[in-house]
């Protein structure tokens, strides 16, 4: 599914037009980025946290000639999914016990 297909989904499923959609999806994400970028954590319960990790300094191998390369330390982002989440993916996320 890429960006266009997801605010189509979201339009359709929330009752909304698709500019409506892009514009609460660009808002969401432009959100996630901003805390990320001051080093918080975004943590939407069931779903997953968004947080951002350091990645230390390391020694590679550049792949034309086999040389020696330094790789400078740098911050990713990562996403650890949740549980809810997990079991949806896994095909074990029916609504057990719920009416």
């Amino acid at each position: 599914m890429n960006k266009a297909e997801l605010i189509a989904a979201i339009a359709e499923k929330a009752d909304i037009n698709k500019s409506k959609a892009a514009a609460a999806l660009d808002t969401f994400l432009g959100c996630v980025s901003s805390a990320l970028r001051a080093g918080d954590k975004v943590t939407l319960v069931g779903f997953g946290t968004f947080s951002v990790v350091t990645r230390g300094a390391r020694t590679g191998r550049n792949p034309r000639d086999g040389k020696q390369i330094k790789i400078a330390a740098k911050k990713v982002a990562k996403f650890k999914p949740g549980k809810k989440l997990s079991d949806e993916v896994n095909g074990k996320g029916g609504k057990k016990g719920k009416k």
